[in-house]
């Protein structure tokens, strides 16, 4: 069994008992049992009759925590989904503390929004149903009371954000359809559960991936270059241009075409059904940790992205990490990247949701990249991660890995004009959040660096 789960109730809540769910068996899940025994100490959660949840599926996970984490601070109640398939349970209980020490340091007497727990996986479509039960407000039929006619019941879910995905790039050459049974059959039956739910407020995680080696002829990359139908843009010099070939040529990877078909299949949903708001978020190269130190990327075994590796150098767990190519044309041979901060593209999500809710996105289906713009390489992030940390990290070069490409860089305008958002934290922000993060955790010896 799993649970749900909450902080402390906000100022007005009604406590409820805390229901219990049915787990599938998943056999690639370890599942952690301190999960299960929160049932027993479980804090009372707000009423289902009153209260507003944005859900957020894959909530545990490196950039979902970090989002949950910004919707409690931008004062939205939270509802986790996670079938700890790649995270911890206890990274639950860290959204919650990093919330408390906000409101308690930034709050103004405000109380901290709720946070639920469902330790399940999003593709359960019974246990899915029956959460999306307890927060609903009743069902309704029409002015004759005929049940054939029943109207969806209104759901006290406002929007979803979804993370739940496997996103290993090179696993997915290894295991092509475990990528497209999670990320592309789990995505048709999540959408269909929810539209039975009226619940069409939609937050898409998309990547980067999605542009392929458009990146090996366009130095930076704007939507445009990705389209799933005939889009209007502006030019640099406002000259107003359509999109029209759709598609994107030069996918490397099953992982990225998982994200690309599945913004093909939001988008045809939102073609077919204008009540849809969704947003596909492109995501270039996360990287740090928040501030408070309390969160980080911490995935269930081996990593294969460049940072975590780094950590996993520094920590001695690894003895030396492996750079992949050094003979890219690069100004110095490694593979080019826009590493931007794991806050910001949480942010980025809070202002996706605020402009869906507010009516300010200007089409059924919107993509928009998340990214700072400037590129660093592989060597630039190593020298800045030894800067920080005042430790040699060892490595040595490696042949290419299939699927790299040399470089990919965002052009990020249009979350700026239409979302409000732009990233603003920097590579070096990154670094020492992510080695304060490792000191406070006490996986070095070093010193703590202050902003």
């Amino acid at each position: 069994m799993t649970v749900t789960s909450s902080c402390p109730p906000s100022e007005g809540s009604s406590p409820l008992p805390t229901p219990l769910f049915s787990a599938p068996s998943t056999p690639e899940t370890e599942r952690d049992e301190d999960c299960f025994d929160l049932a027993l100490a479980a804090l009372p959660a707000v009423s289902a009759a009153t209260a507003q949840y944005i859900l957020v599926t894959g909530g545990l996970g490196y950039i979902g925590s970090h989002t949950a984490l910004e919707l409690l601070k931008a004062g939205y109640n939270v509802l986790l989904v996670d079938n700890l398939s790649n995270s911890y349970e206890e990274v639950y209980d860290r959204i919650v503390r990093a919330a408390k020490q906000h409101y308690e340091r930034e709050g103004r007497g405000r109380q901290c929004p709720q946070a639920e727990l469902a330790c399940m996986d999003y593709r359960d479509s019974q246990a899915m149903r029956t959460l999306l039960a307890t927060h609903a407000r009743g069902s309704n039929t029409d002015e004759e009371g005929d049940a054939a006619s029943r109207i969806p019941p209104r759901s006290n879910i406002t929007g979803v954000i979804h993370f739940a995905a496997y996103k290993e790039v090179h696993d997915s050459l290894r295991n092509p359809l475990k990528y497209y049974q999670n990320n592309i059959s789990g995505l048709v039956d999540f959408v269909a559960l929810l539209d039975e739910h009226d619940i069409k407020t939609f937050i898409f995680s998309s990547s980067a991936n999605v542009y392929g080696t458009l990146s090996a002829t366009h130095r930076t990359l704007r939507e445009e270059h990705c389209v799933h139908r005939p889009e209007a843009y502006y030019s640099a010099d406002g000259q107003e241009l359509v999109a029209v070939e759709q598609g994107c040529t030069g996918i490397t990877n099953p992982y990225g075409r998982t994200k690309f078909f599945g913004e093909a299949i939001l988008s045809d949903l939102a073609a077919s059904d204008p009540s849809w708001t969704i947003i596909g978020l492109r995501y270039f190269n996360p990287v740090g940790c928040d501030a408070s130190g309390l969160l980080a990327e911490d995935p269930r075994g081996t990593p294969s992205n460049l940072v975590p590796v780094v950590v996993k150098v520094l920590t001695g767990e690894l003895p030396e990490l492996s750079i992949y190519g050094d003979d890219w044309t690069t100004p110095d041979g490694t593979a080019i990247r826009d590493f931007i901060h794991v806050s910001d593209v949480a942010r980025g999500h809070i202002a996706a949701l605020a402009a869906a809710q507010e009516g300010r996105v200007v089409e059924p289906f919107r993509t928009f990249n998340l990214g700072t713009g400037c590129g660093h390489s592989v060597a630039e992030v190593v020298a800045t991660m030894e800067h920080i940390s005042h430790q040699a990290i060892p490595r040595r070069t490696a042949d290419r890995r299939p699927g790299d490409v040399e470089s990919c860089v965002a052009i990020a305008d249009r979350a700026a004009v239409e979302l409000g958002w732009k990233a603003e934290r920097s590579l070096q922000d990154a670094c020492r959040d992510l080695w304060n993060h490792l000191h406070a955790e006490g996986r070095l010896s070093g010193t703590a660096i202050k902003s």
